[in-house]
């Protein structure tokens, strides 16, 4: 925004400074010159002359006083600018942090020396912002390459099958149409979690009141069939849980939860515990799944876009990768948390902590 140019901020505490030392010093020669009237009498010396009477002490005053003022005008001007632009130093250290900023830089830090103000409130401050940017920038940079990635694979599958079949026009296509179909089924679901991604990270949904031990429910429900083929048994158990959020987010949420624990686990008799928990200031939504032995390391890896553990099963029903990511985006709009815990038996534990609703 183009703004008229304006004097400094050291300019103005410079004349802050001097206009009020001027006008400590004139209140201070009125009172000196107020004493003077009342108990000084006629016919004494003031500043080594006799003054008769007090026409000439006022004759005799007004020299010194202006030359006083002189002097506390000069003095506040210079100490001022001097003042002002010590106490204003941290400020420009942050200016040149900002711009530098702006130019796209966003590892500089102001580090801000000294004990603890204002200023360094406000460095600190400006330091934690830049290293969040940062990190969500490079993040937001790791998700683009990644989904520009899983994105380019169906497409250059679709361009392969259809330059086999152009190339072989005696092939039968009942084959190719199939694998079509697959491919391009995995490119739409790829393409609606990226959607349901970004409308979770921007919160744009209304909020209800919602039950998620209902929801829990219906997700669980949904997926038994999925789950009895993969001969799972699921169970389900907890108590009323409210809380604050988008039913439909929640309960993609939650199917996905379930569904990653359904997919991900042993070849035959896995099992899969579902469960919601009240607490005082929180909900809390419990998923565990036997499966293979997992590091922590690979298990805080998890909830990354597109990020899969490489020791766990994989087949047509894993999804595109960005199930746990989801579940973490719409955990933290719901200004909740997701935690990620290995069995010590194999598998996984999936925590989603909610706000708990407060009954007005």
């Amino acid at each position: 925004m183009d703004r008229a140019p304006g004097l400094s901020v050291r300019l103005k505490l410079t004349l802050s400074y001097a206009g009020f030392l001027m006008l400590a010093g004139a209140l201070l020669l009125a009172v000196v010159w107020v004493f003077l009237l009342r108990y000084v009498p006629d016919g004494v010396l003031f500043t080594g002359r006799f003054i008769p009477n007090r026409s000439d002490l006022l004759r005799a005053f007004a020299p010194k006083a202006a030359a006083t003022l002189a002097f506390l005008l000069a003095f506040g001007l210079a100490g001022g600018w001097l003042l002002a632009g010590r106490m204003l130093a941290p400020l420009a250290r942050i200016t040149g942090a900002t711009r530098t900023a702006a130019t796209g830089s966003l590892s500089h830090r102001i580090q801000l020396e000294g004990r603890q103000d204002e200023f360094r409130e406000l460095a600190d401050a400006f330091d934690t912002m830049l290293a969040r940017l940062e990190a969500q920038i490079a993040e937001q940079q790791r998700f683009a390459a990644n989904a520009s990635h899983e994105l380019r694979t169906p497409l250059a599958v679709t361009q392969t099958l259809l330059d086999v079949a152009r190339n072989d026009p005696n092939r039968d296509n009942g084959e190719l149409v199939d694998r079509l179909h697959v491919v391009n089924s995995r490119a739409i679901d790829l393409t609606e979690a990226l959607l349901l991604l970004s409308r979770a990270d921007q919160r744009s949904f209304a909020r209800d009141h919602v039950d998620l031990s209902l929801i829990a429910e219906d997700a669980t429900e949904t997926l038994l069939p999925l789950a009895e083929q993969r001969g799972i048994t699921i169970e389900t158990s907890g108590e009323i849980t409210g809380t604050i959020g988008s039913h439909a987010l929640l309960l993609q949420m939650a199917t996905n939860l379930v569904h990653n624990a359904i997919v991900h686990n042993l070849p035959e008799r896995g099992s899969v515990w579902v469960t919601t928990s009240v607490h005082p200031d929180h909900v809390e939504l419990t998923v565990e799944n036997t499966g293979e032995k997992l590091t922590p390391q690979l298990a805080a890896t998890l909830a990354e876009p597109f990020q899969r553990g490489t020791a766990r099963i994989r087949t047509g029903q894993a999804g595109v990768g960005l199930g746990l990511a989801i579940v973490k985006s719409i955990a933290q709009a719901h200004d909740g948390t997701l935690s990620l815990t290995p069995r010590p038996s194999g598998g996984l534990c999936v925590t989603v902590r909610l706000p708990a609703r407060s009954d007005d």
